[in-house]
């Protein structure tokens, strides 16, 4: 078994944006756009996993898992939409959760986040 590799380390946060443990990468924290429409910010989370992902080589087509926050979970059709609009077929699992988030910008600031585990094996 190899060791434990952290990427994008963010030491104000206390936290790794992606950490690979064997062929499994977990990426936490993906959120982008924020202040902007709910659309725009799930895209870029989307943007920001891709982001990550391609630090290691991977893309949108590894995440077998997500976790999906949202300020208002009756969001979950447009998340939906962006998911087959960039996950050309290759959906993972997921679950969505309706959170209050602790973040810059209130309510009407973040709205959307997305955490999730990629696999790099055969």
């Amino acid at each position: 078994m190899g060791a434990i590799e952290r990427y994008d380390v963010n030491e104000e946060w206390a936290h790794s944006g992606i950490v690979k443990a064997g062929d499994t990468y977990y990426l936490n924290y993906c959120a982008g756009n924020v202040g902007g429409t709910i659309e725009e910010q799930i895209n870029g989370a989307f943007d920001e996993m891709e982001r990550r992902l391609s630090m290691v080589g991977l893309t949108l087509e590894n995440v077998v898992q997500m976790d999906c926050l949202f300020r208002d979970v009756w969001n979950i059709p447009v998340m939906e939409k962006v998911i087959k609009e960039r996950f050309h077929g290759h959906y993972p699992a997921r679950k969505s959760i309706q959170t209050e988030f602790a973040h810059v910008g209130g309510p009407d600031g973040l709205l959307f986040q997305v955490d999730g585990v990629a696999y790099a094996g055969e």
